[in-house]
């Protein structure tokens, strides 16, 4: 059964306008104007306590559910988190497994055949391949012999006169530094001449 409610317009109090919705009924009335707590009576008093304590437990426990929500939302980004610490270098050990297999090979060659040369050329290959490997994921050797020590870069391990090389320049190279998207993930270990003994360097040498 339609209802039909007659309120008053808001833009002109005189005028009255009837609302009729199919099913239900739709109000138009504006909430009467509270009551000042000092006017109220006791049970008028009491209903308002009433309200207000319905109204407190409906925000805790939407407080409560907020809670929980978040620490389920924290839960879960911590879960994904150690996953994806878990699994991070995943690419790069599946593309350094063949490396392994081609290292497996050439041991397995070496016994078959009794040939040293045959090892050597396959650890070779083996390296090249690791090489390629970890160059793609960003992985760049520290030049060092031959160039000039660079503290950033370069970690001396001691010092050597030569008369051939000018002082502060890298004789030799006893271990590879290396750079991982440009940062430094390891200094080259060298050695670095300090020129001659008596402070010159042969420039008719070389």
């Amino acid at each position: 059964m339609n209802t039909k409610i007659k309120v008053k317009s808001d833009k002109d109090p005189d005028a009255e306008k009837t609302i009729q919705e199919e099913g239900g009924i739709v109000e138009e009335s504006e909430k009467p104007d509270e009551k000042p707590l000092e006017e109220m009576t006791k049970s008028e008093l009491l209903e308002k306590i009433d309200e207000l304590q319905e109204a407190s437990e409906k925000n805790h426990d939407l407080y409560l559910r907020s809670e929980a929500e978040i620490e389920n939302i924290k839960k879960r980004n911590r879960k994904d988190k150690e996953e994806w610490v878990k699994y991070a270098n995943e690419t790069l050990i599946k593309e350094i497994l063949p490396v392994m297999d081609n290292l497996e090979m050439a041991i397995s060659h070496s016994h078959n055949e009794n040939s040293i040369q045959a090892l050597r050329e396959g650890v070779e290959l083996t390296l090249k391949g690791l090489r390629d490997v970890l160059e793609k994921s960003g992985l760049e050797e520290v030049k060092a012999e031959g160039e000039a020590f660079d503290p950033n870069y370069h970690h001396a391990v001691s010092e050597q006169a030569d008369e051939k090389v000018e002082t502060g320049m890298i004789l030799q190279e006893l271990q590879r530094g290396y750079t991982l998207n440009k940062r430094l993930i390891r200094p080259a270990m060298v050695i670095v001449s300090k020129g001659s003994p008596d402070g010159t360097v042969d420039d008719n040498e070389g």
